[in-house]
């Protein structure tokens, strides 16, 4: 591709150390458990409010990832490209990847706004929900649908930011966000009675401020022109990049509506609410966030050095970040068999309930340092913009999770424990493969 006189700048090398990998890593980390904050807040406030109303955010979190991977279609396709705009020096590049993202950003939220606004009934019942807690479900997706911007955005401005080296920004605002979101749930849920819609207005009208704060910044560095809105060229290299993401991650979620319909949903509304207190409070609150962290300064050190033309540096940030994801993993394995029900008895009032989440937490203690190899795993891949080999391992082992589930938890007996040993299984073997692909290297050489 011909670059226009002027927009490039010479290359820098990439220095791929212990400290810079820190530097990066651990802002990434805290900004990561920051994002996940707003789920803790919710169940912390929605336990005063309903179990029902527990279980219905406990469940649509399953909705929310399914919208996510609209999210990643234009945030995980542009990070690898703006990370090696920025490795390659090429200015240019990055204000039309920039724009091109924006303008698909804008599509994305036209879709969801309508897809869940008007949808929301029918996704309870997919869920397999029943009685107050679809309603629960419809009310909080319906609302969530009909602002959602701010949540579209945000992940492509944190992502944008993070792939130019630049990881305390996201911290910042998701910093300030959070707070925001701590004053605005017990005001919207409890003192105006909104019960799960103040839940949804607190979360994406604290994102609003801090995410448009964000993109402000992140215009005014880049610069990039009306035109760059419909780089068309850009825009499709995005979708190219962003899809095997995007659809891994639908895969994902669709896998859990379909676990939630045929084994979870059927052992009652307290495993429903166990698994939305172990899901998002312990896994996503806590352990992946920074597997997350760890895996996001990894994608951007391997999508800037690939740009600057420095495949080792690639794989030696690979190397140094082994370490720092074994002894997470390490950590929270240990937090979720020794500490699961002291935590999790913060969030609920109910013994069975408590019960659930505690069962939920041991069985997966067994699974978490396999997660933060994985996690790391994909960041080496959809750094380099290998994102179709992630893919292709994780979606058919995820989508087997559905019958083994089912199998282990009625026709073996095991009920709620079998579907969890299912979770890990599977964990286990997506890990294996992964891991021996990023071993072997060919991902250095992806063209993106």
């Amino acid at each position: 591709m011909v670059k226009e006189e002027g927009q490039r700048r010479a290359r820098s090398p990439i220095e791929v150390t212990v400290p810079e990998m820190l530097r990066l890593a651990i802002p990434s980390m805290i900004f990561a458990g920051l994002t996940n904050g707003y789920r803790l807040v919710d169940q912390y406030w929605l336990q005063d409010v309903s179990t029902e109303a527990q279980a219905a955010i406990g469940s649509s979190v399953f909705v929310l990832i399914l919208y996510y991977a609209l999210f990643v279609l234009i945030a995980s396709g542009a990070s690898p490209i703006v990370a090696r705009a920025v490795g390659a020096g090429d200015d240019g590049l990055l204000r039309r990847v920039l724009g091109a993202a924006l303008g698909g950003a804008g599509a994305v939220t036209v879709v969801l706004s309508l897809a869940g606004g008007l949808g929301a009934g029918w996704i309870a019942q997919v869920l397999g929900l029943s009685g107050d807690t679809a309603l629960a479900c419809e009310t909080y997706i319906q609302v969530l649908s009909w602002t959602v911007l701010p949540l579209v955005l945000t992940p492509f401005v944190d992502q944008s930011f993070i792939a130019m080296g630049d990881a305390r920004m996201p911290m910042t605002l998701h910093a300030v966000s959070l707070l925001l979101n701590i004053v605005l749930t017990p005001l919207l849920i409890v003192e105006a009675g909104l019960g799960v819609a103040g839940a949804a207005l607190a979360s994406n009208g604290s994102r609003a401020v801090t995410t448009g704060i964000g993109l402000w910044i992140l215009l005014r560095r880049a610069r990039p022109g009306w035109s760059d809105l419909a780089a068309m060229d850009e825009l499709r290299r995005i979708v190219r990049v962003g899809t095997p993401v995007a659809v891994g991650v639908a895969m994902y979620t669709l896998v859990y509506w379909a676990m939630l319909n045929i084994s979870i949903s059927p052992l009652g509304p307290q495993v429903n609410a166990a698994l939305g207190i172990g899901f998002s409070v312990l896994e996503g609150g806590m352990a992946f966030p920074c597997f997350n962290g760890i895996s996001m300064a990894t994608a951007s050190f391997v999508g800037r050095a690939l740009g600057a033309g420095q495949p080792e540096d690639a794989r030696r940030a690979v190397r140094l970040a082994l370490p720092l994801s074994t002894g997470l993993g390490i950590f929270f394995s240990a937090v979720f068999l020794f500490a699961g029900g002291p935590l999790a008895d913060i969030f609920t009032d109910d013994p069975v309930v408590l019960e659930g989440a505690v069962g939920y937490a041991t069985v997966l203690a067994f699974s978490q340092l396999f997660v933060a190899w994985e996690t790391l795993c994909d960041g080496a891949l959809n750094g380099s913009g290998a994102t179709r080999t992630s893919f292709w391992i994780s979606a058919p082992l995820n989508t087997l999770r559905v019958p083994l589930s089912w199998a282990f938890a009625f026709p073996l007996g095991m009920g709620a424990i079998g579907v969890w040993w299912a979770i890990n299984l599977t964990t286990y073997a997506k890990t294996g493969l992964k891991a021996w692909f990023v071993w072997r290297g060919d991902w250095t050489q992806t063209k993106v």
